[in-house]
C-alpha cells in the first residue's frame, strides 16, 4: 500500500477503510480465497481455554508461573505437527510455535511452493519452516486441531498480512511481530512508513477478533538483533510496538526482552518491562489490555560444545524464573550447529523446565545496586519514549519516523538504512552492558557519563582503553566460554 506523504498517523483505523486492502491483500495468493473471517471466528469460539494463548498466559501471569516454549517449524504439515507433538510431550513445553519459512517471510510464496514440493521429494523438509501461506487455512488449521496447546506464529516478515489473514482464519491465537522489530533488525531497504502500516493492517484485524469476542495474543519481536542490546533500547521499542497494537484494538499483548548475561542488569530489566509497559499503556488510554512478558535466553553465538551450550541454556532459566516473567522462549544444545534436531529441541525445553521448577517458590530481595540498575532503565526509557512522542507531536506513528531519522530510537548492528548506527554497546567490568557510544540517544549528561564511567572501569581493570575492540570480544565471548570478552 503506497502511502501519501504524511499520511501515516497512530489512529484506529475503521474496518470499512481495510475493505478494499483486504480484498487486495487476499488476492496475492490463493490460499488468500480461503478465509472466512466469520467461520474462522467460530472456530476460535470453540477452542478450549487450554489452546488460548491469552487465557493461558493471563492464567500464568496470576499466578506468577513462569512457562516455556520453543521455536520449531518444518515444511510439511504431518511432520510439523509430529515436531511439534514431540515438543509438547517429550519437551513439556507449555507453549507451542509454529516458525515461518524465510520464503514466506519475504512474500515470495512460487519459492515456498517449490520448497513444498522438493519436501515432498526427498522425504525431508528442505525449508527452515512452515509455510502457513502455501498450506493455507484448511491445511494450517490441521495443527491447531492436533495439539493440546496454544500455538503462536513466530517469523520475521515486514509485510505480515496475508500471512496474518490465513493463520488467524486458521486458528491461531497468538502472532508475532511489529513495524519496528521485523523491520529494522531484518530488512534493509523496507520504510516505517511502510511497516507500520502494514502492521496497522494486522493489529486492526486482531482488533476485528476481538471486537467479535475472539482475543489473539500479539508479541512485538523483543531481542531485535538479538547482539548486545541495551534493555533500555528493546524496552522502548516493545512499549512503543505495544501503544500502537493497542490503538488498533488489540486486548492482550506480550513484550520482551532479550537475555543479556548479568544476573542484575536482566532481573532489573525483567522487573522494569511491565512496570514501565502498563505505566504508558494506562497513560495513552490503554489499560484495559493484558500485558505479559517473555524472556528470550541468549540470542549471540553459542558454545559448539553441547554441555557447555546446555549450561547457557539452563543460565536463561535462573533470571525469568526469579523475576515471574510470564514465559521464556528456549534456545537448544545445537544452537551453534544449525537446525536442531527435535530431539535436542526437547532437551533444551527440559533443562529450562528443570530451572524453571527448582526456582519457582524461591525470590531474590532486592537490593541496592538492583533499584540503582532499575532506575537507571527507567530514566533511559523514559528519555526515549517521551522524546519520541515530542517529535511527533503527540502523534506515537509519525514520532517514530521522525526519532529514528533523527538517531532518538537507534538499534545497535540493525542492517536497516533508516537506522543512523551511532550507538555501540559493550560490556561493564561485571558483564552488564553499556553504551561504548550513546549516538543521539537523548539521555541526560549524567547517564552518558555513568556509562562512560562503567566502562572505563572495565578498560582500567584489563590494561586497556575502551573501545571497538572490546565491543568484538563480547560478541563472541559466550561463544568461547565467557560472558565478558577479556583479552588473553
Amino acid at each position: 500500500m503506497e502511502l501519501a506523504k504524511g499520511s501515516l498517523a497512530n489512529e484506529k483505523l475503521t474496518w470499512e477503510q481495510l475493505g478494499e486492502e483486504r480484498k487486495e491483500i487476499l488476492g496475492q495468493w490463493p490460499t488468500g480465497q480461503e478465509v472466512d473471517l466469520e467461520e474462522g471466528i467460530e472456530f476460535h469460539k470453540r477452542l478450549p481455554e487450554k489452546k488460548r494463548m491469552a487465557d493461558v498466559l493471563g492464567r500464568a501471569k496470576d499466578e506468577k508461573r513462569t512457562l516455556i516454549q520453543p521455536r520449531a517449524g518444518v515444511a510439511l504439515v504431518d511432520e510439523h505437527i509430529e515436531l511439534l507433538k514431540y515438543l509438547q510431550d517429550k519437551g513439556e513445553a507449555d507453549l507451542l510455535p509454529t516458525t515461518i519459512d524465510s520464503y514466506t517471510r519475504q512474500n515470495r510464496y512460487q519459492e515456498a511452493e517449490k520448497g513444498i514440493i522438493e519436501s515432498k521429494n526427498q522425504g525431508r523438509s528442505l525449508l527452515n519452516g512452515f509455510p502457513a501461506v502455501n498450506h493455507g487455512v484448511g491445511v494450517s488449521r490441521r495443527v491447531i486441531e492436533a495439539l493440546d496447546r496454544p500455538v503462536q506464529i513466530r517469523h520475521g516478515t515486514p509485510d505480515a498480512r496475508l500471512l496474518a489473514e490465513i493463520t488467524l482464519a486458521a486458528g491461531f491465537t497468538d502472532f508475532e511481530g511489529g513495524g519496528i522489530s521485523y523491520n529494522i533488525p531484518y530488512a534493509k531497504k523496507v520504510s516505517l512508513e511502510d511497516t507500520i502500516s502494514y502492521w496497522q493492517y494486522v493489529d486492526r484485524l486482531v482488533g476485528y477478533y476481538a471486537e467479535q469476542g475472539v482475543i489473539i495474543n500479539r508479541e512485538p519481536f523483543g531481542p531485535l538483533t538479538g547482539t548486545l542490546v541495551p534493555p533500555s533500547v528493546s524496552h522502548a521499542v516493545g512499549i512503543i510496538e505495544a501503544l500502537l497494537a493497542a490503538e488498533q484494538g488489540v486486548r492482550a499483548i506480550t513484550i520482551g526482552y532479550g537475555q543479556c548475561g548479568n544476573l542484575f542488569q536482566d532481573l532489573a530489566a525483567l522487573q522494569t518491562l511491565e512496570e514501565l509497559g502498563e505505566e504508558y499503556l494506562e497513560e495513552q488510554g490503554h489499560g484495559d489490555v493484558l500485558l505479559t512478558t517473555v524472556f528470550h535466553q541468549w540470542m549471540g553465538g553459542f558454545p559448539q560444545d553441547e554441555a557447555k551450550a546446555f549450561g547457557v541454556i539452563s543460565w536463561g532459566g535462573v533470571t525469568p524464573s526469579l523475576a515471574a516473567t510470564t514465559k521464556i522462549i528456549v534456545k537448544t544444545p545445537h544452537e551453534a550447529m544449525g537446525i536442531p534436531t527435535m530431539e535436542a529441541n526437547a532437551q533444551g525445553l527440559r533443562a529450562t523446565k528443570q530451572m524453571v521448577n527448582m526456582l519457582r517458590d524461591q525470590v531474590i530481595e532486592q537490593s541496592k545496586k538492583l533499584d540503582l540498575e532499575k532506575e537507571l532503565i527507567r530514566d533511559e526509557v523514559r528519555a526515549i519514549i517521551d522524546r519520541v512522542l515530542e517529535l511527533g507531536e503527540g502523534d506515537l506513528a509519525r514520532g517514530v519516523v521522525a526519532s529514528f531519522q533523527a538517531g532518538v530510537l537507534d538499534i545497535p548492528f540493525a542492517p536497516s538504512r533508516y537506522n543512523k548506527g551511532l550507538t555501540l554497546p559493550a560490556r561493564d567490568n561485571e558483564g552488564a552492558v553499556r553504551f561504548l557510544d550513546t549516538g543521539n540517544l537523548p539521555f541526560p549528561k549524567e547517564i552518558v557519563e555513568h556509562h562512560r564511567e562503567m566502562l572505563k572501569e572495565r578498560g582500567r581493570s584489563e590494561g586497556r582503553d575502551p573501545s571497538f575492540q572490546m565491543v568484538i570480544d563480547d560478541i563472541y565471548a559466550i561463544g568461547k566460554g565467557m560472558l565478558v570478552g577479556r583479552p588473553r
